[in-house]
């Protein structure tokens, strides 16, 4: 890359290109008409393409609240055809294994596809190149072991052998052996020249992980359910097992980290000195990996977040953490001491930057109260009141002014972990319900009162998809599975319900006085009037109330807008905005709330799609 250099400086424009290449990659590729509309208005507060760009982009989207001071961790986001079981990296050669039983090559910086290898008949389920990079071995559920040639893409060896799914295969340092563990409770241990099995050691369970010490290719260490275990090359066990889900070893095998339910251990490979104790707070650890240069270590929860420390500090609180995926995490690996790449059942693989490419300049933060790191569960958007309204897991409500992007007011609420809610500002209250153990609570915020708590009882099923309150204040409606139920916000009592004769995914409700319409992916909406007191819910004959024909259609699932006519999209969000949890769209404003808590208010009123 052309860096302009002035007084021993890199130039800023540059460093600020780079960065914004690489996290808007995949727009600009798929659409590059787009850069104006869903790139250049997310640049950093700080960064020089804002500041040069200011004037330009005063026409353009305008983004009131959310805009990062400086540029972010994550770098952009490569969609798969089939979910990703494993990754494993190369320099800047990235292997990925597919559910489709095939093995893609990525470009380790801007993540495009550069190859495809064919050959196994079921699942890959583990990958390991070789130091130099001309090699990979793979595991699959076929139950086989295959030696590839990186350049050709073809399959050079098949070691035969298992009698069920291969889950981990590793290549001594020495690259004469490749260790395979399996459902089937053993591990072999292969001469890669001949292809034959030369040692089986035989486990309790079955062997999810096997990895040789990157140093010593005589040493190598298994994981069976809750167990680790420390082998020599002959299969004799070196060392008494400990408890452990996940396993690594540095680049350099001095250092090997266990994980063990929520805890990390990392220890001197040889003294078994305890180096760092790391902890994960939000749930179990599936993955772990170390950075080439063994600063770093790396682990993924068994939900959707992946955690990074620095094992040289002695602050024991991690340095990042990176929220983004919506499934469980797969696979993790560095490509380099500063990039990060996690993939996902989502059909995903992410690419995190670790730190910044340059040192930005740091913008305090002036808003009055900063957002929480709980996860935002609703999202509500009253543009005839100038405000949006989030609540966290937390149970903490927040009103935001739409035209400054500054919170308003903060409240907390009894609101613990709610499945579903719904928050509205009624009458000049602002009435906030959500459904948990059961019930749904009806709550006063600003006065802290306790409305109402009204049985949620669905049969035996107590699974709540939605719950949403009538503008006017009359109404609470919960879908839950095959019913909707309604109660009146004022009594508490039950209004009506009406059966759906079905279950279907991603069900939601869109509210309008006493009138209700579920939507879904599969159906048509379907609509009842729940009006007229002591006689059942009246199913409505025509269409919920729908935009315009000329209006633009926010898609939620995919974060983008489309024209209503032609289908086409208009805008869609980038990078480290796409993945949102709730949103409300109006054809003016776009407000969207975030795993990690954040909120992003977007201004469309100047944009002439």
């Amino acid at each position: 890359m052309l860096t302009f250099v002035q007084a021993g400086v890199s130039c800023t424009w540059v460093d600020d290109s780079q960065h914004f290449v690489l996290e808007h990659f995949e727009a600009i590729c798929n659409s590059p008409s787009q850069i104006y509309h869903s790139a250049l208005p997310f640049c950093p507060s700080s960064s020089w393409l804002h500041k040069h760009y200011t004037a330009e982009l005063s026409q353009e989207v305008k983004v009131v609240r959310g805009l990062p001071a400086g540029w972010g961790t994550y770098s952009h986001t490569v969609t798969l055809d089939h979910s990703p079981l494993t990754l494993t990296c190369w320099k800047d050669t990235i292997a990925v294994g597919l559910k489709s039983a095939d093995i893609i090559t990525l470009d380790g910086i801007t993540g495009i596809q550069t190859a495809i290898l064919s050959g196994h008949t079921n699942y890959v389920t583990s990958l390991a190149f070789f130091p130099d990079g001309t090699s990979l071995v793979s595991g699959s559920q076929d139950m086989t072991i295959k030696l590839w040639d990186v350049q050709t893409g073809g399959v050079v060896k098949t070691f035969y052998g298992h009698i069920h799914q291969v889950l981990s295969v590793s290549i001594s340092a020495d690259c004469t052996v490749v260790a395979s563990g399996a459902y089937d409770k053993t591990i072999c241990l292969w001469d890669i020249q001949t292809g034959q099995c030369h040692h089986v050691i035989e486990q309790e369970n079955p062997v999810h992980h096997v990895m040789f010490s990157p140093t010593d290719p005589q040493y190598l260490i298994s994981v069976t359910f809750d167990k680790v275990w420390h082998w020599n090359i002959n299969g004799h066990q070196t060392n008494p097992a400990h408890t452990g889900s996940s396993i690594a070893f540095s680049l350099d095998g001095t250092l090997f980290a266990s994980c063990r339910g929520k805890d990390i251990v990392v220890q001197n490979s040889s003294s078994r000195e305890i180096v760092a104790k790391l902890y994960v707070a939000d749930n179990n650890v599936n993955n772990c990996c170390f950075s080439p240069d063994g600063r770093l270590i790396a682990a993924s929860a068994v939900g959707h977040s992946v955690h990074v420390w620095d094992i040289t500090s002695s602050h024991p609180n991690p340095i990042k953490t990176f929220v983004g995926h919506t499934d469980t995490i797969t696979s993790l690996a560095f490509s380099s001491p500063s990039s990060l790449i996690s993939s996902s059942h989502n059909n995903s693989v992410k690419f995190w930057k670790i730190g910044t490419l340059q040192a930005d300049q740091v913008v305090a933060d002036t808003e009055p109260t900063s957002p929480t790191s709980a996860q935002i569960v609703s999202i509500t958007l009253q543009t005839e009141d100038g405000i949006a309204i989030s609540s966290d897991l937390d149970g903490v409500v927040r009103t935001w002014d739409i035209s400054t992007g500054l919170c308003r007011a903060s409240f907390q609420t009894i609101a613990k972990d709610p499945v579903g809610s719904n928050i509205q500002l009624i009458n000049g209250r602002l009435i906030f319900v959500w459904f948990m153990e059961q019930k749904i609570y009806i709550w006063d915020v600003e006065n802290e009162e306790l409305l109402h708590t009204v049985d949620v009882t669905f049969g035996r099923v107590h699974f709540v998809e939605d719950v949403r309150m009538s503008g006017d204040g009359s109404n609470v409606f919960c879908l839950c599975w095959g019913s909707i139920q309604a109660w009146s916000i004022q009594t508490g009592e039950v209004v009506g319900e009406v059966g759906l004769g079905g279950c279907e995914a991603q069900r939601t409700l869109t509210v309008d006085s006493s009138r209700v319409w579920v939507h879904s992916p599969q159906s048509e909406p379907l609509g009842w009037d729940f009006g007229t007191p002591g006689t059942p819910p009246v199913q409505l004959s025509n269409s919920p109330l729908l935009p315009p024909n000329n209006a633009k259609l926010w898609d939620a699932g995919e974060s983008r807008i489309n024209d209503a006519v032609t289908g086409r999209v208009v805008f869609q969000l980038p990078g480290r905005f796409a993945n949102s949890a709730q949103s409300q769209w109006d054809g003016h404003y776009l407000v969207t709330g975030y795993r990690s808590g954040e909120v992003l208010i977007l201004d469309f009123s100047h944009v002439h799609f």
